[in-house]
């Protein structure tokens, strides 16, 4: 195994909800490697849904690509979950020390998309060359541009934000993709069961996007102008 895609909640979930699990199937045969999820993905995307009715559908879609390796677990390449847990509690303890807004630290990334960072940071110690699939801004922004997370936050809280340390080196070296790239790729390789020209991957962009993928509509445009 000399590659791997690391997946992120969000991203699964887009992708399940949208219909394009057989799309995610068909890219795992041409990839060569591993499509990874941790513990912590896997609790909220198939043990937490499986629970709810209005989510048990795709809880169950996603356990079946569990089940048929399509999906594997951080095991199927000697990696331990409790290895995972300690680089993830380091890395939130971290991030949500980071920014300060009205005297107390601001929580910016969860459990599941550090896990996915983790995880990406043992890989990367092993020479497995990899990426995260992470659709949520806040998290691609730490990685990408963290020098202009403060804007957004301050944007989004509508309060001042102060840094506490401004030490971002933690969170550099990480390969971001989104579901946007994902179904690009698939529209490319021809692998998109809906046959309709040039309408198809305009459709599949926004649907991402109205999924939660973090693209803007310039973006959207600029990937339709590489087809």
């Amino acid at each position: 195994m000399n590659k791997a895609i690391i997946f992120d909640s969000g991203t699964l979930i887009s992708l399940a909800i949208n219909g394009l699990l057989p799309e995610l199937k068909e890219l795992k045969k041409i990839f060569d490697g591993k499509f990874l999820i941790t513990e912590y993905v896997r609790k909220e995307v198939i043990e937490k849904p499986l629970t709810i009715k209005r989510f048990e559908l795709e809880g169950l879609k996603l356990k079946q690509l569990l089940d048929e390796k399509v999906l594997e677990m951080p095991s199927a390449v000697g990696v331990k979950d409790s290895e995972i847990s300690e680089h993830t509690n380091q890395l939130m303890e971290i991030a949500n020390n980071l920014f300060i807004g009205e005297r107390k630290p601001i929580h910016i990334i969860s459990g599941g998309e550090t896990s996915c960072l983790a995880l990406s940071k043992i890989l990367t110690g092993k020479k497995v060359t990899n990426a995260i699939a992470v659709d949520e801004r806040t998290m691609r922004m730490l990685v990408e541009n963290p020098d202009n997370l403060k804007e957004l936050l301050q944007r989004k809280l509508h309060t001042k934000i102060t840094l506490n340390k401004k030490d971002f080196t933690p969170f550099k070296g990480f390969k971001i993709i989104r579901s946007a790239e994902l179904v690009y790729v698939a529209y490319k390789k021809g692998i998109v069961r809906i046959k309709d020209g040039e309408r198809v991957l305009d459709a599949l962009l926004w649907a991402v996007k109205f999924s939660g993928c973090s693209i803007s509509s310039e973006e959207i445009k600029e990937i339709e102008r590489l087809k």
